[in-house]
């Protein structure tokens, strides 16, 4: 169990890491970017935009904290 709990605070940490902002926008925009695809729309540029605009936005975010 206690491997499990090491694992698990490995995954978080590594997905998370220090901005939970910057997870949960990729989450969003996989999401959108494969709802697009399966609708049969060619959006694949909704990845790369939102990858852009997050690095951005966190980025903003750590320079403001110093």
């Amino acid at each position: 169990m206690k491997r499990l709990k090491a694992i698990g605070a490995f995954w978080y940490d590594f997905v998370v890491g220090d901005d939970w902002t910057v997870a949960v926008g990729v989450v969003v925009a996989l999401t959108a970017t494969w709802l697009a695809t399966h609708h049969g729309w060619n959006w694949y540029w909704i990845l790369p935009v939102a990858v852009v605009i997050l690095i951005a936005a966190s980025l903003r975010r750590a320079s403001r904290k110093q």
